[in-house]
């Protein structure tokens, strides 16, 4: 029995160097708020922030698009990902949409939001009578 697990087991090391289909990673963030801005970090190393990074905010949402392309010399091996990345995240109350900032450095990504001070969530109607 002891001869028999090393032959089942064994060839199974040659399972972990399959290309299996990976699901796209996501683009990890790391955020803070206070309450004078909104401050979103994002991982993006080896871009050109010029040519290869996309933000947009449209209705309170921020968007992050990324794209790494593959530089292929012939037959070789790489564990890097190459394609497009994308997520996005619902930007906090009191959001200034118009004055976002995003400085890019060392493979990280700062998107600094300010924020205003919350509208109203409404007001008090008051009721006459007739």
């Amino acid at each position: 029995m002891s001869g028999l697990l090393p032959r089942l087991f064994g060839d199974m090391t040659d399972w972990l160097e399959v290309d299996l289909p990976r699901p796209l990673p996501a683009i990890r963030f790391e955020d803070r708020i206070t309450d004078k801005e909104y401050v979103l970090r994002a991982e993006l190393p080896g871009l050109d922030p010029e040519k290869d990074v996309q933000i947009t905010a449209l209705h309170g949402v921020l968007t992050v698009k990324a794209e790494r392309r593959e530089e292929s010399t012939g037959p070789s091996r790489s564990e890097f990902r190459y394609g497009m990345l994308h997520r996005s995240v619902r930007l906090p109350a009191g959001a200034d949409e118009a004055a976002i900032t995003a400085v890019y450095d060392k493979g990280i990504l700062e998107i600094t939001v300010p924020l205003t001070a919350p509208e109203p969530a409404g007001r008090n109607i008051a009721v006459t009578k007739k």
